[in-house]
């Protein structure tokens, strides 16, 4: 899982990078300080996994990863390469989903682009530039659509049509998310490539010893379907260059329950709609990945390994905690907890599998 961290410069992207992945981004109070995005790939620590690990006395623990991408500020224009914003932009295109860093603080030696601190216009500039890029992309494939469509061709008609209504919702500012491909033209909205068809998590960057949204982003988020949630990007910066002993001990100080890299994770899956399944074994890896909530046993099979997914011949399944609770896989087959399924079965979160082939 990708996702692309934007905002506008100065709105706490960088800070945000720093402190979710320690890869030292460079950070300043001016536009343009990130020039190509920084990447780094972050291991999701995961309870569940540490204990089926120390149960069944795997060797190593590998846990599920996400990559952050952290996409230097957005400004107005940038849909006409304002501030470098083509650059910018083609980074977004290459990402699952949106990590939409909006400034709620109020520090006043951190100049704001606009002037002002408002995070409605700034969620506002932001989603506009991506709605001007998507209708210009949009309105180039149209073009070469409907000349295809001239020649009778089913499915060019289909995107045909289906990039018309494309078209008209970006027109009147609404994203490309929200408009359904039909059954003739499911391949359609991957060749375009929108950048306002991904998924949206609202980051509101707040005040220290703030742990709530605050109501307009919330509310937009809400309207949106999108996720939101609240971090002080400078007070997690400031725990992640602390040990763990003495993170968690600030944390408590501070009243936060859990990392902010914890509440971003959560909030990305539900976001995508993701779980995660376990596999594990004695003197052998335990490993965490995720697939979409509904995949079926084989689809988690391909996850493992495409050799293995081809060989598919049935899945042996136990719950995370009915296999810790039993101490182990024999004690689970003992007591019916360890079931076989086929490739149909529906994937549960927490679900610890072995495929056999």
């Amino acid at each position: 899982m990708k996702v692309g961290i934007v905002g506008l410069p100065n709105a706490g992207k960088s800070t945000l990078f720093n402190a979710l992945t320690r890869a030292g981004a460079e950070t300043g109070d001016y536009a343009f300080t990130t020039i190509d995005p920084n990447v780094a790939v972050v291991g999701v620590r995961d309870e569940r996994l540490e204990r089926v690990a120390e149960t069944v006395g795997s060797s190593e623990i590998v846990p599920e990863t996400i990559e952050f991408c952290d996409i230097a500020g957005l400004v107005r224009g940038a849909s006409r390469g304002e501030g470098l914003g083509n650059r910018f932009l083609a980074a977004i295109r290459e990402t699952d989903a949106i990590c939409h860093v909006v400034r709620c603080h109020s520090a006043g030696g951190v100049p704001h682009p606009e002037g002002r601190v408002d995070p409605l216009d700034d969620i506002e500039l932001i989603e506009t530039e991506l709605l001007a890029a998507d209708l210009e992309s949009a309105e180039r494939r149209l073009e070469r659509v409907t000349k295809q469509a001239r020649s009778g061709d089913q499915g060019a008609t289909a995107e045909r049509d289906w990039l018309e209504r494309v078209v008209e919702a970006l027109g009147s500012g609404r994203p490309v998310r929200e408009v359904p491909a039909p059954d003739g033209a499911r391949d359609a909205p991957r060749r375009l490539f929108a950048l306002t068809s991904k998924p949206v998590l609202y980051v509101a960057n707040v005040d220290e010893g703030t742990d709530e949204v605050p109501a307009p982003v919330a509310e937009h988020a809400r309207a949106a379907e999108a996720r939101a949630v609240a971090i002080s990007a400078r007070v997690e910066s400031e725990l992640g260059e602390l040990e763990a002993d003495e993170a968690t001990e600030m944390r408590g100080e501070l009243g936060i329950s859990e990392s902010g890299l914890h509440r971003l994770v959560h909030a990305a899956f539900e976001l995508l709609d993701l779980i995660v399944f376990f596999t594990a074994g004695e003197d052998r890896e335990a490993m965490a990945r995720s697939v979409r909530r509904g995949a079926s046993a084989y689809e988690a099979a391909g996850k493992v390994h495409g050799e293995i997914q081809a060989a598919f011949v049935r899945a042996e399944v136990v719950g995370w905690r009915d296999l810790v609770d039993a101490g182990g896989y024999t004690a689970a087959r003992d007591r019916g907890l360890l079931r076989t399924e086929g490739r149909a079965y529906t994937v549960a979160d927490g679900d610890v599998i072995t495929i056999k082939v």
